[in-house]
């Protein structure tokens, strides 16, 4: 008999491979899909076997205007659902809302004539797209975009697509409202036929949504004129069907009572864990970093050890928080369901491309206290919207006036920070006309807050540190004081670990024991969002990092992880930190550590520090940077990486001026050619930025 030559056994080999795994489908090494890492439990349009062909959804489904959203905390998408809901009811439109990861685009060139598509694009961070429009920006704009029909209306391949547009930006950043601008230009330069103008709301100037209310008039009309639609009398129609299941109780097994999907309602959570499956995180430890009783700063680890998650130095974490109890009761109350709070609940989309936003069956209570933004701030067009339901005519009247005068609406309701219940309150304790429908459709999901990670992944791999200052902010002649949603559930978190069997702070009272008990007072829902904010991969390289108050965060980071590698025998960088507070005595936040820390990298650490109300006069991180100047400049013509993280408004704008200026005085150049060097270290990402507004 022959002998096998190696070909010949690799091949056998192969072939019985072949054979189990048709014969398994895969069963033995095949990573099972979790089917609800990715969408919610019902209604998702992520569900299995689903088109990625926007076209065939909108014929089957009737449509004909599609409103597709680019978002990263929900705004852009709560906006989405906002413009299709008027269209449909002022317009006649056949609309639909659609994520824009969810479908494909090579065949935007077929797009009917009597449609219309809506663009509604958040800008984040220094100008990139949202994560759920990543791969739409990338092949619109590719040098070599292509489409399913090679030809098109005078050679132009999007001929017959007409389109709206409206960005989401923030002005204290570079690359203001740079997605919307930019594919504008893309569809445009594409032949697509654009109707009005694009619109931009600005978060940075707090004028998003009386930029969004500007906007969409003149828009309205543009459309209409060029579909030849007529407007009529809107009307509401709610777009989810609420039945309520007295056949069924809150504990049964199959009701949702908080959980975000059906792996967390079987207790069999896994993951991937991402931003629609978070992962029920033990707080390994947390403390208070202030002396200061009248203010709380957060130091909080978290412990990742039983999950599948990872982090690099620089990412951010995601808190999943839940609602406090105080607005909880107050939005039940008001919307006269105290005595069904417990009640089981069905919702449904009324239409087959309507998602529902959580996963039933439920119950109010779960809905308002885990899936709605009820704190947030009133939007005025929802105020004109919710005039209908009100409980007389007076308050109708007053209703359509606050709501259709952006004066008035800023006198009454604006200036006195009210959230939705509280502002309704002010007019009735009951409004119990408003179909629970309208909230769901009307209200904001409960987005996850994100924290810049405060620790290093090469000194602890599986423990995630948060610095987070609890947020309290008075507005003059205001009784309401905002709170931090989040911030607030930390801290009921850590006054929990540290011994108080009934924590309440602020008199919010959490519900921290989760659905279930499931969380049991010490663990926290999270997930981890990837950041480009990073150390150089050469740690010779040397770094200035500017980050007073908690934006020290990401930097606490930065320096452990260049303090570990030291102490692993690498040769380490110049490392300057610029960290500004009020007082030395009272949030001079990880000062023995920095000390510490300054042992093990010896004169490559220098911490520079600004307290702004120790002295006659105040003094932020910018003088000191000011004071530095020589030092700096020298560490920038060495290649230096520039960082800053914090308050986008002021104090980033301010450094990024102040920067500019000192290498203008250094380098014996004018002032433009300071802020033009500074704008290509921008763009050769010497310098980078984490903040927010």
């Amino acid at each position: 008999m022959a002998q096998l030559d190696t070909l010949d056994i690799v091949v056998l080999v192969a072939l019985l491979l072949g054979t189990v795994a048709y014969f398994t489908k895969g069963t033995y090494w095949a990573v099972q899909k979790d089917p609800y890492a990715t969408s919610f439990a019902n209604g998702s349009a992520s569900k299995a076997g689903k088109s990625r062909n926007i076209l065939e959804k909108m014929q089957e489904s009737g449509k004909n205007c599609v409103v597709f959203y680019g978002s990263q905390t929900g705004t852009a998408e709560d906006y989405a659902s906002r413009l299709a809901k008027e269209g449909s009811s002022r317009f006649g439109l056949k609309t639909m809302t659609a994520d824009l990861e969810e479908y494909d685009y090579d065949n935007f060139d077929q797009f009917p004539e009597d449609h219309v598509a809506v663009f509604v694009l958040a800008t984040y961070g220094e100008g990139e797209p949202t994560d759920n429009a990543v791969e739409f920006y990338e092949f619109i704009g590719g040098d070599d975009v292509s489409f399913s029909e090679k030809g098109g209306p005078d050679g132009e391949p999007l001929g017959g697509l007409k389109y709206v547009a409206f960005g989401l930006g923030n002005n204290t950043y570079e690359h203001y409202n740079s997605m919307v601008r930019n594919v504008t230009k893309f569809l445009d330069r594409l032949g697509a036929k654009r109707i009005g103008e694009p619109g931009e709301g600005d978060d940075g100037a707090g004028t998003m949504e009386e930029d969004f209310l500007a906007w969409k008039e003149p828009m309205w009309t543009a459309l209409a004129d060029t579909m030849n639609l007529e407007e009529r009398e809107a009307v509401y129609e709610p777009v989810f069907e609420v039945t309520d299941k007295p056949d069924l109780s809150p504990e049964d097994d199959t009701v949702y009572v908080g959980e975000p999907n059906k792996n967390h309602l079987e207790g069999a959570s896994k993951g991937p864990y991402n931003a629609h499956n978070p992962y029920i995180a033990p707080i390994a430890e947390s403390r208070e970093l202030f002396n200061d009783k009248s203010r709380n700063c957060l130091h909080m680890e978290v412990d990742i050890s039983g999950s599948n998650l990872s982090y690099t130095t620089g990412d951010h974490i995601a808190v999943w928080p839940t609602n406090p109890g105080r607005e909880v009761e107050r939005f039940l109350r008001v919307l006269g369901l105290e005595d069904k709070r417990h009640t089981v609940i069905s919702v449904k989309g009324l239409d087959a491309t309507a998602k529902v936003p959580f996963p039933t069956p439920t119950t109010y209570e779960a809905v308002v206290r885990y899936h709605m933004e009820i704190g947030a701030a009133v939007s005025r067009q929802f105020v004109s919207s919710l005039a209908q339901f009100a409980p007389t005519d007076d308050i109708k009247a007053e209703m359509n006036r606050i709501g259709g005068d952006k004066d008035v609406f800023a006198e009454k309701v604006t200036s006195q920070n009210y959230n939705l219940a509280q502002f309704l309150e002010s007019f009735s304790q009951s409004w119990d006309k408003i179909p629970f429908s309208m909230m769901i459709e009307g209200l904001h999901k409960l987005q996850p807050r994100y924290y810049s990670i405060s620790s290093s992944s090469l000194a602890q791999k599986k423990q995630i540190s948060i610095t987070a200052v609890v947020a309290s902010v008075a507005v003059e002649n205001s009784p309401n004081i905002v709170l931090g949603v989040t911030t607030n559930y930390l801290l009921a978190l850590k006054q929990k670990q540290h011994g108080d069997p009934e924590p309440d702070p602020h008199g919010l009272e959490y519900a921290i024991t989760g659905p279930r008990n499931k969380y049991d007072g010490i663990h926290v829902p999270v997930h981890v969002r990837h950041s480009n904010f990073k150390l150089p991969s050469d740690p010779a390289k040397p770094i200035i990092m500017v980050g007073p108050g908690s934006g020290v965060a990401p930097f606490r980071g930065f320096v452990q992880e260049r303090a570990q590698l030291a102490k692993n025998g690498e040769t380490v960088g110049k490392t300057i930190l610029f960290f500004g507070c009020r007082k030395e005595a009272e949030d001079f936040i990880y000062k023995e550590q920095w000390e510490q820390w300054k042992q093990d990298l010896g004169d490559n650490f220098e911490i520079v520090t600004a307290f702004s109300r120790d002295g006659p006069q105040k003094v932020y991180v910018q003088h000191r940077l000011k004071e530095k100047a020589e030092e700096v400049n020298k560490l920038l013509e060495q290649k230096a990486y520039f960082y800053v993280c914090g308050d986008a408004a002021n104090m980033a704008r301010d450094v990024s001026e102040t920067l500019s200026q000192l290498i203008s005085d250094q380098r014996g150049v004018s002032k433009q050619k300071g802020e033009e060097i500074v704008k290509s270290m921008r763009a050769a990402n010497q310098y980078q930025e984490d903040v927010w507004s």
